[in-house]
């Protein structure tokens, strides 16, 4: 039991403010209920009662007793302690319920009652007679009682900045959070110059916006006004990163605002915006974030798409970047883009080994919509990487450009939450909530947050609460939706007019240095204006942007490898370190390897991957691979992250061979598709000179990455100039496995496939899986790289079929058509010439093999690359059958997916008619594949028997039956 006292020996030694009222009020529940305290505190209050009274007369002594004269305040007794504390807690907790954020103030409430004293039977009176430590950890001379410090807390907590951290775990994060904000030293100071350069900037933002509302009338163009303050908080941003040393800034954000912010703070020149206005069609055919079309098929993305670089200097050995991403409608799609562009900025890629990351190099700022942040799940795809080994970035600003609105749906419609903020409270990521009519009060959240960045390299949210002035966009009229906001909203002075009437009040500004800061933005946007009607008049059009020329055809690339180099690598990727023991089972596989590379040796598909991967690391070009189990392999086949089996210590055979001139990473990847590819697209983009592979746990899990297949990797150099050389491997394959894991969705890629902007294969060996990825490697950063999209082979890896002799990895090269090696010795005799790719082709050959007579009249060609389309290399072969009378394309995907639609027009073109273009595999489906393996392997087994069949010969087969083509 308590011994009374609190002195050395005792668990009460040094116990004081806090943690006396948190112990006071955890054995007031202890006495009533033991088993709603945690067992550390059961078994401290069991074995020593309650903390003595002499801690707490101790703690109850005031540091200044002048302050304690008053005869008529006592001593407070524990229970009002315990209030206060718990009052003291709440403010610092639900503070942000009661504070002055909204400048429209459309959604204010009654006063908060956990706020009140009087809800903690607390009056003034007894806050007086508590010494302001006990409440309040910070020193302050002005602060002595805790009257003092519940006042002080309503005025740190209840402004137009509000804070919410009480969700930060982490002790010492959330120690640092309340004392920064607490004592103010996160606050900046505000010098004249500053004030009056915020000002400046006030003014040039909303001049431009005032310039292009009445010189372009009822253009679309996203205005920011309503937060203004987001490019002063921005410039704010670079600021810090300059001083810190930082090489880049990535900025991500809709359109909202974003011409400004490409104009004052990327630096694009005012006539660069003004000349795309001049690109606009009819204003009324205009869709609401659409795109408009340029000649030659080339695309040019709508001008609040587009990005922009800039260079910063900040002193004589700093030089900041700053990069405003590309980015489609689909709002929050670019967060993990800009995310991908910081780690590469970050990385070191020079070395062997996993590249040398520092965290310090690069900052990723991500502007996002009050409507889009809880509505889109991109969001919390992305937020839930910020920590991860593969794909932390150190830490990204979050801004939440806040219209209290979304089109036209109010939060009530759009949102379960109190905040739009509230999903990055999952990832305990610190919220500042901040009124965007207070200047300096913005500031300072950045300030903060730049601060905590810093300091412990994470996320950390601004939630910029402002409104929008006009509707979704300036053709919309919001008062038929929102009439009592926008009514307030017509009344409402922009923040512009505000600031300048307080630094006036305050004697730094006048109305005549106003009116002239004004007229001098007015003067700039019509010089820039004045260049745009020059030049067109001079030229009749204007400079276009983008100007990036369509990727030409493939060149041929040397591939191969000498044997002796190859045999070099596969010894050296045998040598673990001195005492690593792998496990057993694996040991053996991978020991077999170690006389695979004979001269007549066999390379199996994970050898030729690990290989090829090998080989490019010796040519001096960075690897970068992700993906749902890739270091093992969906299919238990790459193992290229080896485990010890006793300490549980992973070593890369990649990273210990002494060939490698430069980095290999390779990451399992959450589950998640779409933030996991955009941020390897963006990895890619920024930088292109290394080979960034992504790969699926099933190809059929790529559809839900699909927005950026379609709007980035699909079109991104067509819309943005922007080049990728991204490589997706998606497992693809009938096999009895269902609709979810058969199919990769081929058909959509082909459907993409235009302007020699992707590679599409679907290959049936080793040797040729080794030759596609070096080929894909020495294409990066040339004018024809582009995405390599990878039908990859599920049972196919360990099929004999696809082992390759170790000499197609010497001698040859990558072959967009391969010859069935068992058919087409008669070239003479042969009457249908059957097209395949992938799987089924190798399903062929195995069913070949059984046929005691190899038919004659029957060949076969595996069509390895589908896009671009191998015509020339088809045509080769089909001029040495001249009696073939028809083509027929084998696929085992159903009739409208897979190949076919992509391939059969293509045919036809080639062949000119002169001969018949059939199909034989599954009818039109609506799902992918039969649920049911006895099912399935009915119908692979007529789609085989129907294409090796002379009686099929001009007949297309259906399921059921056939009929006559």
């Amino acid at each position: 039991m308590s011994t009374g006292k609190p002195g050395k020996g005792t668990p009460w030694q040094g116990i004081h403010s806090h943690n006396l009222a948190y112990l006071l009020d955890q054995y007031d529940r202890y006495s009533q209920d033991p088993e709603a305290v945690d067992p550390e505190l059961q078994k401290l209050f069991s074995e020593w009662g309650p903390p003595p009274v002499s801690v707490y007369q101790e703690n109850m002594t005031p540091k200044d007793p002048a302050h304690f004269q008053d005869k008529s305040v006592s001593v407070p007794d524990l229970k009002k302690v315990v209030a206060a504390e718990k009052l003291s807690h709440k403010i610092r907790t639900y503070g942000h319920l009661d504070a002055k954020i909204d400048p429209l103030g459309v959604h204010g409430s009654d006063p908060n009652p956990l706020l009140d004293p009087a809800e903690y039977g607390l009056s003034d009176e007894d806050l007086k007679a508590i010494p302001a430590h006990v409440m309040w950890a910070e020193e302050s001379e002005d602060i002595q009682t805790g009257l003092d410090v519940y006042k002080r807390l309503r005025q740190i907590y209840t402004q137009s900045l509000a804070f919410e951290f009480t969700h930060v775990h982490n002790r010492e994060e959330r120690r640092w959070l309340f004392h920064m904000v607490e004592s103010k030293e996160f606050l900046p100071s505000f010098s004249k110059e500053k004030r009056i350069a915020v000002l400046n900037r006030l003014t040039e933002v909303d001049g431009f916006e005032k310039f292009l509302h009445k010189t372009f009338v009822g253009q679309k163009r996203f205005s920011i006004e309503g937060v203004d303050m987001l490019v002063p908080m921005l410039d704010e941003i670079i600021h810090h990163s300059v001083h810190h040393g930082l090489s880049d800034v990535m900025i991500g954000m809709a359109h909202r605002g974003r011409l400004n912010v490409l104009a004052h703070v990327l630096g694009k020149p005012y006539e660069m915006i003004f000349a795309e206005f001049h690109h606009a069609p009819n204003k009324e055919l205009v869709p609401s974030e659409g795109s408009m079309g340029l000649n030659y098929g080339w695309s040019g993305d709508v001008k609040y798409h587009m990005g922009a670089n800039r260079q910063v200097d900040g002193n004589d050995t700093v030089r900041t970047r700053l990069t405003l991403a590309n980015n489609p409608s689909h709002l929050e799609f670019v967060n993990p883009v800009v995310a991908g562009y910081t780690r590469a900025a970050q990385e070191d890629r020079t070395k062997a080994g996993y590249p040398e990351h520092d965290v310090s190099k690069a900052l990723s700022v991500i502007i996002h919509g009050d409507a889009a942040f809880p509505g889109e799940g991109i969001v919390a795809e992305t937020l839930n990487m910020s920590r991860l080994r593969g794909y932390n970035t150190g830490g990204t600003i979050h801004i939440i450009a806040n219209n209290q609105l979304g089109f036209t749906t109010e939060s009530l419609d759009s949102r379960s939450t109190t905040y739009s903020s509230d999903l990055a409270k999952g990832y305990e990521v610190p919220v500042v909530h901040v009124n965007a009519d207070d200047p300096e009060a913005c500031l300072a959240a950045v300030q903060l947050a730049f601060q905590y960045r810093a300091r412990f390299n994470k996320d950390f949210l601004i939630d910029l609460i402002g409104y929008r002035r006009f509707g979704h966009n300036e053709m919309d009229d919001p008062m038929a939706t929102q009439p009592k906001m926008y009514n307030k909203v017509r009344k409402h002075s922009p923040v512009r007019i505000q600031y300048a009437e307080k630094l006036k009040a305050e004697g730094l500004v006048s109305d005549e240095s106003i009116k002239k800061l004004e007229q001098a933005v007015q003067d700039r946007l019509q010089k820039g204006y004045r260049k745009v009607k020059e030049t067109r008049s001079n030229s009749g059009k204007d400079d276009l942007l983008p100007v990036e020329s369509i990727p030409g055809p493939l060149p041929e690339v040397k591939t191969g490898v000498p044997l002796k180099t190859l045999q070099e690598i596969n010894e050296d990727l045998l040598k673990w370190p001195e005492g690593f023991k792998v496990y057993p089972k694996l040991e053996k596989v991978l020991k077999r390897r170690g006389g695979g590379l004979k001269e007549e040796g066999k390379v199996d598909w994970a050898l030729a991957e690990t290989l090829a991967f090998a080989t490019i690391l010796k040519d001096g070009t960075g690897i970068r691979m992700t993906g749902q189990d890739s270091e093992r392999g969906t299919f238990a086949h790459r193992h290229i992250v080896l485990h010890d089996q006793e300490t549980g210590e992973t070593y890369c055979p990649l990273h210990g061979i002494p060939q490698a001139k430069a980095s290999f990473a390779i990451h399992n990847s959450p589950l998640s598709e779409a933030s996991v590819l955009g941020f390897e697209y963006g990895y890619n983009v920024f930088e292109p000179d290394s080979l960034v592979l992504w790969e699926a746990q099933f190809g059929d899990f790529a559809n839900a990455a699909q927005v950026i297949i379609d709007q980035f990797l699909a079109a991104g150099r067509a819309k943005w100039a922007q080049r990728s050389s991204l490589v997706m491997l998606l497992p693809h394959g009938y096999e009895g496995q269902g609709p979810e894991h058969s199919s990769a969705r081929l058909e959509r890629f082909l459907q993409l496939a235009a302007e020699n902007n992707f590679v599409i294969g679907n290959l049936t060996s080793a040797a040729q899986y080794f030759h596609i990825l070096r080929r894909q490697a020495a294409l990066i950063g040339k004018e024809e790289a582009r995405p390599l999209i990878l039908m990859t082979p599920k049972s196919l890896i360990r099929n004999k079929r696809s082992v390759s002799n170790v000499s197609e990895l010497e001698k040859n090269r990558f072959q967009p058509v391969l010859e069935e090696p068992l058919l087409g010795h008669k070239p003479k005799k042969v009457r249908r010439l059957v097209l395949a790719s992938g799987k089924v082709a190798i399903d062929l050959e195995t069913k070949i093999e059984t046929m005691e007579k190899k038919p004659d009249w029957l060949h076969i060609l595996r069509v390895e690359q589908l896009y671009p389309f191998p015509k020339e290399e088809i045509l080769s072969h089909l001029k040495k059958l001249k009696n073939v009378q028809e083509i027929v394309w084998v696929q085992e995907e159903p009739k409208n997916m897979g190949s076919w639609f992509y391939m059969e027009p293509r045919l036809r073109e080639a062949v000119e008619g002169r001969l018949d273009i059939r199909y034989i595999g599954r009818p039109d489906r609506s799902s992918t594949a039969e649920g049911q393996p006895d099912v399935h392997d009915i119908e692979q087994e007529r789609i085989l028997t129907d294409a090796l069949n002379p009686e099929t010969l001009k007949t297309e087969t259906i399921a059921g039956g056939k009929r006559n083509a």
